[in-house]
């Protein structure tokens, strides 16, 4: 069962920028603490950024200060800007809720590409 739709992913060069969506349906995101994700071949899948249904948010040191959480309640969509971007920052993002395991963030959506370039 898809529960989100995950998008704006692309190629782009090293400082480029991108904006990711996550378009939820089934349940409201600003009742659910939810959290971008991501995996890289070969490394282990890293919660990049969650927001809360407080609207709290958080970030890993990794992303701190380039990239940027928000939501649309209207929506029923979060968000993930990402300026500044590293060929580090290549991997396959997801949205789901915080404390998701990895090998079920498929079951959520399919996942949007990002692929960064020097």
């Amino acid at each position: 069962e898809v529960l989100v739709v995950e998008s704006g992913g692309g190629s782009v060069e090293t400082g480029g920028s991108l904006r990711l969506s996550c378009a939820a349906s089934g349940f409201r995101v600003d009742e659910t603490h939810m959290g971008w994700y991501r995996q890289a071949p070969g490394n282990e899948c890293e919660l990049v950024s969650r927001i809360r249904s407080d609207s709290s948010t958080h970030y890993a040191d990794s992303v701190k200060g380039r990239f940027t959480i928000s939501r649309d309640n209207a929506k029923n969509t979060v968000y993930l800007q990402m300026t500044s971007l590293k060929p580090d920052d290549t991997a396959v993002y997801h949205c789901a809720a915080v404390g998701v395991e990895c090998r079920a963030l498929s079951n959520w959506g399919q996942g949007t590409q990002v692929t960064v370039s020097s």
